[in-house]
């Protein structure tokens, strides 16, 4: 695929590769639309509406997720399935608080709905911290669809996300992108 508005700047973490995004993008294709209707919750879309908003259907929605996704990954790992422990975090010291993959997701995430744990045990078996980390770095499938319900739920567990660092580098001409590669 050609990129151009997803290929822009994040911050001081640089530009996504091209693997990410054909990724993201499949996996934003196929994803159940469930993940991405209007929920009770104060969501990522809550938090982002006067960035991106106002919100013109699932498609839409769908392309917003996906650019919140991108620029996210970028800040917590610089797009980086692989990217282990986050050594400057003092509560990142057991297997459920130890951060893992693109997004930096811990299993302790799965305390934010049933929904989360649901999928994790039917994607990886268990609940338990080590292979949670594991299947965050592998099963980049489970770690796309695990962030974006997690992010349906709340923003709390992303830091760049709850104190709005991601907002200046999300751009609508990257959604727009997103809406057609889709």
């Amino acid at each position: 695929m050609t990129y151009t508005a997803v290929k822009q700047h994040v911050s001081n973490r640089g530009v996504p590769p091209n693997d990410f995004l054909d990724q993201l993008v499949a996996w934003g294709k196929d994803a159940p639309d469930e993940i991405f209707v209007r929920n009770p919750f104060s969501d990522i879309y809550s938090s982002v509406f006067n960035t991106l908003g106002p919100w013109q259907g699932i498609p839409h929605r769908r392309a917003v997720m996906l650019e919140v996704m991108r620029v996210l990954a970028g800040f917590e790992s610089s797009w980086n399935w692989n990217e282990g422990r986050d050594i400057t975090n003092p509560t990142s010291v057991i297997p459920d608080t130890i951060e893992a993959g693109a997004w930096q997701v811990s299993a302790n995430a799965m305390n934010f709905g049933q929904e989360l744990k649901d999928l994790v045990l039917d994607k990886v078996g268990t609940l338990d911290g080590n292979a949670f980390q594991k299947a965050m770095k592998l099963d980049h499938l489970l770690a796309m669809e695990f962030v974006a319900r997690l992010l349906r739920r709340t923003t709390r567990h992303h830091g760049p996300a709850l104190r709005h660092e991601i907002d200046p580098w999300l751009r609508r001409d990257a959604v727009a992108e997103f809406i057609a590669l889709m």
